[in-house]
């Protein structure tokens, strides 16, 4: 079931991402959203996400390398280390439509589309795919330090739930070892009892002499 829900995320916002690129690519959207804030701008951008790295090709050929890698490692730890952690799976999805979406842009275009402008507060043009990328990944580190029984350092209930599977955990163990114990002297008297019996008939048959 969190496969097909994560599945259906990534497609989801994939697909957002690829027809909001190609609605400001083709309108060459230029238009206020928020005063003082948000714009829309539409831009070919070189670089990689907020428009970094723009002019340097060494490193967006390194970055492009890295991006596959961590596609390919993000899909296994997806279907290993988290195979039951629902949140991260679903943390993973966003960093994965993100990083096809402008994984696409960059092998078919040579370039990344980017129209949400927010330079106003610090940061370049970007898109969808890299909000997708970065809320993932806040999310998937949140998730790993503090979400979940597993966590690093597992907050409220998460926490009571660890403490609360550790002492069943001993309370098994002392169980099994204790049954283990009470088999083992059981079948001790059964072989004492077994090796006295003889020796009780040779008694009664003397005693008939």
């Amino acid at each position: 079931m969190v496969v097909a829900v994560s599945a259906l995320i990534m497609l989801a916002m994939l697909f957002i991402d690829l027809i909001t690129k190609a609605w400001a690519a083709a309108a060459d959207v230029y238009m206020t959203v928020i005063p003082g804030f948000m714009n829309f701008r539409y831009v070919k951008n070189e670089g990689i996400s907020f428009g970094m790295f723009q002019d340097n090709s060494t490193a967006m050929l390194i970055i492009t390398i890295f991006t596959v890698v961590m596609m390919a490692v993000l899909a296994v730890l997806f279907f290993t280390v988290f195979r039951e952690n629902r949140h991260a799976r679903i943390a993973i999805a966003f960093i994965e439509a993100g990083a096809i979406g402008n994984f696409i842009d960059r092998i078919y275009f040579g370039y990344v589309r980017d129209f949400v402008d927010i330079s106003s507060i610090g940061f370049g043009v970007c898109n969808i795919a890299d909000f997708c990328i970065t809320f993932g990944a806040v999310a998937l580190v949140i998730i790993v330090l503090f979400v979940g029984k597993d966590a690093v350092f597992p907050l409220g209930k998460y926490r009571r739930q660890k403490e609360t599977d550790k002492t069943a955990e001993l309370f098994a163990g002392d169980g099994t070892g204790d049954g283990a114990n009470a088999a083992d002297c059981a079948q001790a008297d059964r072989a004492d009892g077994a090796a006295e019996q003889p020796q009780g008939k040779d008694r009664s048959d003397g005693a008939d002499e």
